[in-house]
């Protein structure tokens, strides 16, 4: 953790100011230490120079188990592709060069595949998880000059309100027990002609055709090391399965749908010996997490709104993708408001 930012971090518990006892310094970090409330007493510890303001035990310990286990499978720099930037512009559709000295919050680091997109723009990026997955964005990120890494809840985040130029949020709304809840979570905290961009996985009724909702009562009940072995020995099978299917004209491809292994071939620039290890990491992702829950447009748009955003785009690229920006204080009223939305 880095000393400078020592005065900007709050009690999650009762939004006091956190001070700081240092333990150890490192490589010019706080390696090791503690934060601490003087108000309701909590302390917050610093291990491997990530604050900790939650359990290590939580409902995402599945993706700390998977991003710890695939540290450098989805990350652009180690695999060789633009997929994770091209991802991350297309869904933000920011301006890379407005983005040097904002202040950006990422909610969700997983092992970081985004983290690196944002922290090349010369933005203060500040990355967060529930999952100990930290520890895999730490070590593909490193202790860079302008990301700051802390391992906190959604719903209880330790900053002040209004505190960033943009907040975004990408694979993990699906994955909390109140999507709604956790998305209103973020909102305060961004400043006043901020912006906010979402994803989330599209309620349809093909969705719930996916075979990972039959399974996952099952697979999700398994301890995770477990599950990654059973995987990791069926997806090899599975795989070229369905890569067969999908080489049947008209029916193949829902017939491959039906295979429960996440198969790239021919939709990602993926090369075809890394195909497996991408299979093997998303077919774990799609059995494992604790919560899946799915949106619908519509819901995603009423979130927009009850947020008081405006420029609101709500859109879909496979994946749901909502972007706002708050509007000033005073700028303008509820009527005006609902005239100024683009909602596509």
């Amino acid at each position: 953790m880095k000393e400078s930012i020592i005065g900007s971090l709050y009690c999650p518990e009762c939004r006091e100011i956190l001070e700081c006892e240092v333990s150890r310094i490192e490589r010019g970090e706080i390696k090791e230490g503690a934060l601490i409330c003087n108000n309701c007493f909590k302390r917050y510890p610093i291990r491997n120079y990530i604050p900790r303001f939650v359990e290590e035990d939580n409902y995402a310990s599945s993706f700390g188990f998977e991003w710890n286990k695939h540290v450098r499978t989805q990350i652009d720099k180690f695999n060789g592709t633009n997929i994770s930037r091209d991802r991350f512009y297309r869904e933000t559709n920011w301006n890379p060069k407005d983005l040097k000295n904002q202040k950006i919050l990422e909610a969700g680091c997983g092992a970081g595949r985004f983290t690196e997109i944002a922290i090349e723009t010369g933005a203060d990026v500040y990355s967060f998880d529930l999952s100990n997955s930290v520890e895999a964005c730490l070590s593909n990120n490193g202790l860079a000059e302008n990301l700051h890494i802390f391992q906190a809840s959604i719903y209880e985040l330790p900053f002040q309100k209004e505190y960033f130029d943009k907040i975004f949020c990408f694979g993990v709304l699906q994955h909390t027990p109140d999507v709604r809840r956790a998305f209103l979570s973020l909102v305060p905290y961004l400043k006043s002609g901020g912006e906010i961009v979402v994803d989330v996985y599209r309620k349809s009724l093909g969705s719930y055709l996916s075979p990972k909702y039959y399974l996952r009562f099952l697979t999700n009940r398994i301890d995770d090391e477990k599950l990654h072995r059973i995987v990791t020995r069926m997806v090899p099978k599975m795989l070229p399965l369905s890569i067969g299917l999908r080489k049947i004209p008209v029916l193949g491809r829902y017939l491959s749908y039906a295979v429960p292994v996440a198969n790239y071939k021919g939709v990602l620039p993926i090369k075809d010996e890394n195909l497996l290890e991408w299979a093997i990491l998303d077919t774990f992702d799609l059995l494992s997490p604790k919560y899946d829950n799915p949106q619908t447009i519509t819901t995603v748009k009423d979130w927009f709104i009850e947020a008081g955003l405006i420029n609101i785009q709500v859109t879909t690229h496979g994946v749901i993708v909502g972007k706002g920006t708050k509007a000033y204080v005073g700028g303008i009223d509820r009527m005006n408001l609902l005239h100024s939305m683009k909602c596509f």
